[in-house]
């Protein structure tokens, strides 16, 4: 994470894997908001992947 601007002395950070990070982070917020997803409801790991990846692609589909 990027340090505070009011620091003395301020650690090095890798600025481009932060903001992939972020993308990362934002994307499973936005999976927390399909009930099925953050609930879990599927008993099967296959069959909640499989609803993670159509939440995921209809969420992409909705971006562009």
């Amino acid at each position: 994470m990027p340090p505070r601007k009011n620091r003395k002395s301020k650690p090095s950070y890798n600025w481009h894997l932060y903001k992939k990070r972020h993308l990362i982070e934002n994307m499973f917020a936005k999976l927390k908001d399909w009930r099925r997803v953050a609930t879990r409801y599927d008993r099967c790991a296959h069959t909640f992947m499989s609803a993670i990846q159509i939440a995921a692609s209809f969420i992409f589909y909705l971006k562009e």
